[in-house]
């Protein structure tokens, strides 16, 4: 007979690397923009994951004179400062957001 070198398999965890506490996992914060379906073809856009040191009223102002639409800052107890727009404004904010940020890094 010959001797055969069997290797059993350790555990493996494939969830290592995200719950180490070096990798920063969860240090990514999203900004949401969703829209939600109201009655017949009315929706809502609501964008919320902004930093806190943001002015909401302000951005609040842009986004409405740039979209031509009527919204407002609405505080929820779990989510914190949510702005609401009118209609479908999803890629207007992304894009708006996205320009703003751009032009505020270079500053």
């Amino acid at each position: 007979m010959s001797d055969l070198d069997v290797q059993v398999p350790t555990a493996f965890d494939p969830f290592a690397d995200a719950n180490a506490e070096d990798s920063g996992a969860g240090a990514k914060e999203y900004v949401h923009i969703r829209v939600q379906q109201r009655n017949g073809r009315k929706s809502l856009t609501t964008v919320q994951g902004l930093k806190k040191e943001f002015s909401y009223n302000k951005i609040l102002k842009d986004l409405k004179k740039e979209f031509c639409c009527n919204g407002t800052v609405v505080q929820d107890p779990e989510l914190g400062q949510v702005i609401q727009l009118q209609g479908d404004q999803r890629k207007n904010v992304s894009t708006f957001l996205v320009q703003v940020i751009v032009i505020a890094s270079w500053n």
